[in-house]
């Protein structure tokens, strides 16, 4: 298997790494990839990121886009949340100092390939959107770490999705909700429809995860923003926009710069959601 060595970013450190994969699918060749200005291959500083949850676990799983917890995560509260179907899901909540301006749940890339609610976006999300006045919950869907049952391919998931709709809107139930995945996580959000959410925030969405009449939100006359990564390796943006031609209430927004893993590009991307969530209105 072809492998790389990137140089670690986070504590933990691999020295060789094998070809990650991101919704089921593997990185295409360097040729494929954005260009760094930094004078390091862009897939050598996005594969960096990702060793950080290879702490204390074998190699012998495969892992896509997750992080090592972050280090100034501050003040999250743990909870418990339970789904229609009984699933018991581990979740942290979080509040800003000062009444929010909105809530958002976070749901996370792939579970299937190692993807959690500390990978790299969720966690960024997670930790800078309280700073800019909005309550977060992130999860672990189905399967992941402490949630109970099994990985269900996406339609399951959808559930999981619910019950973290259901603590936040309970903690928060006077300002804008808003969901927002990253990759896995906003395709199973954009296939949920509840009459709690006031828009949909989708961070590089494959849109493959589900089927096309699953992706119910694309239909609905709610808000969605779609944050497209310009060097999206899965989906970039005109074929992106190819996909959703058809949506109602649907705006694009690239991501300059940016391959899926959105590298350096998260604070820009969290003052975006805040921005959006904070604009919506019951």
């Amino acid at each position: 298997m072809r492998t790389f060595g990137p140089v670690a970013t986070t504590p933990a450190h691999t020295s060789r790494l094998p070809i990650w994969a991101v919704a089921g699918l593997k990185i295409p060749p360097l040729d494929s990839r954005s260009p760094s200005p930094f004078s390091i291959f862009t897939r050598m500083r996005s594969l960096s990121i990702l060793t950080g949850s290879l702490a204390g676990a074998g190699l012998g799983t495969s892992v896509t886009v997750p992080s090592a917890a972050m280090s100034d995560d501050t003040g999250p509260i743990s909870l418990r949340l339970t789904t229609s179907d009984d699933e018991d899901l581990e979740a942290e909540w979080q509040c800003p100092t000062v009444p929010p301006s909105a809530a958002v749940v976070l749901a996370h890339p792939h579970p299937a390939q190692g993807g959690n609610m500390r990978s790299l976006v969720t966690s960024e999300l997670f930790r800078s959107l309280p700073a800019l006045g909005v309550a977060v919950l992130r999860f672990n869907f189905r399967g992941v770490e402490g949630s109970s049952g099994t990985h269900g391919g996406g339609q399951p998931e959808r559930a999981d999705v619910v019950a973290a709709i259901d603590a936040l809107a309970l903690r928060h139930p006077d300002v804008p909700l808003v969901v927002s995945g990253w990759s896995f996580g906003a395709d199973v959000s954009l296939g949920v429809d509840d009459p709690r959410i006031s828009g949909w925030f989708a961070v590089a969405p494959p849109l493959r995860i589900l089927t096309s009449d699953e992706f119910v939100a694309g239909a609905d006359h709610r808000p969605k923003h779609l944050a497209v990564p310009e060097h999206d390796q899965f989906n970039p943006p005109d074929r992106c926009r190819r996909k959703v031609e058809h949506w109602v209430e649907t705006s694009i927004e690239v991501v300059a710069g940016a391959d899926h893993f959105l590298v350096g590009r998260t604070q820009l991307l969290a003052k975006s959601v805040a921005t959006f969530s904070a604009a919506l209105r019951r």
